[in-house]
């Protein structure tokens, strides 16, 4: 039978096919929306699409969960949702304004870092440190990702300085999320890290756009189906997964497992006739590389732990 780990890792794996998909669909409901964009900005577009995915998301999961219900009058999973809310909002927020001025393969390249920044603050913050196998698998999965989409060519300005501290809230957001869902149970910190990215994302967008009536904008033709598949699949299915599964795994193999997201989203957006395929794609072995080399060190530690422990 597969130990906790390794369903906790097929579990994330799973994560990263429908965060893949995410990008297809934020693609769908934005190029349904040229007029807003340009009366509205993009991040205040932008800011309603973010909003509306975890509302969507936060009303269809207080119905079937006695825990998210009664998380809204718990003060400590208020405070873990606050944690883990602002710091998801935080990345998207500066992935969103960073996008605006740098290209597809130098934001991939430099969101990816949050790999390299998970596996740096996990040795100041978590309580399970990186191996060496794990350091090399955070660099294979590194380089892959970034390089999925070709080579960035970076020029250093303010859209790729937001990007890499996107990328280091992503990386907080891993590392908390193992602390959190440790201490808390874990559909209640989602409900309440969901209703603060609702609040959050919306007050972006009000400043972003300075008009109320950017709201409009999530029920325009062709964007309601993209916003439900958003919030059901790419909100609430994704962060359950995420908060039930990743307190079984090292922080550090966490992030390398996530680092699979630009592959599908490559692959998805390519079915869709939204980005061409190139050879750099096959990068990706280099993030499935990363993974065998993490799993078995993580293996080989599992057991090596069953065998001082001696039979029970």
């Amino acid at each position: 039978m597969a130990s906790k780990r390794q369903q906790a890792a097929f579990g994330l794996f799973s994560v990263t096919l429908l965060w893949g998909g995410t990008f297809v669909w934020m693609k769908q409901a934005l190029n349904s929306l040229d007029g807003e964009l340009t009366q509205y900005t993009t991040a205040g577009v932008v800011g309603v699409i973010v909003c509306s995915r975890f509302l969507i998301a936060f009303v269809a999961l207080l119905p079937f969960s006695s825990e998210a219900r009664r998380a809204l009058t718990s003060k400590e999973d208020w405070k873990g949702g606050l944690i883990l809310g602002g710091l998801m909002l935080a990345g998207f927020v500066l992935q969103m304004i960073g996008i605006e001025s740098v290209s597809p393969s130098v934001s991939a390249f430099l969101t990816s870092l949050y790999v390299v920044f998970t596996a740096i603050l996990s040795v100041k913050i978590s309580d399970r440190k990186p191996t060496r196998m794990m350091v090399l698998g955070v660099g294979l999965a590194t380089i892959g990702a970034g390089f999925i989409d070709g080579p960035p060519h970076i020029v250093w300005g303010l859209g790729e300085l937001l990007t890499v501290v996107c990328a280091f809230f992503f990386a907080l957001h891993i590392i908390y999320t193992d602390k959190i869902t440790k201490q808390l149970n874990p559909i209640a910190v989602t409900s309440t890290s969901f209703a603060v990215l609702v609040v959050g994302a919306g007050i972006v967008a009000l400043i972003a756009s300075r008009d109320v009536m950017v709201f409009e904008s999530a029920w325009q033709e062709g964007v309601i189906i993209p916003l439900l598949c958003l919030g059901l699949f790419g909100s609430l299915a994704c962060i359950l997964m995420l908060n039930a599964f990743q307190r079984h795994l090292n922080p550090t193999h966490a992030a390398i497992i996530y680092s699979f997201e630009p592959v599908w989203a490559t692959l998805y957006g390519w079915q869709q006739g939204l980005v061409e395929v190139s050879i750099w794609l096959t990068m990706g072995l280099l993030l499935l590389l990363g993974n065998i080399i993490v799993e078995l060190d993580e293996s080989s530690e599992e057991n090596h732990r069953s065998d001082d422990a001696g039979p029970e």
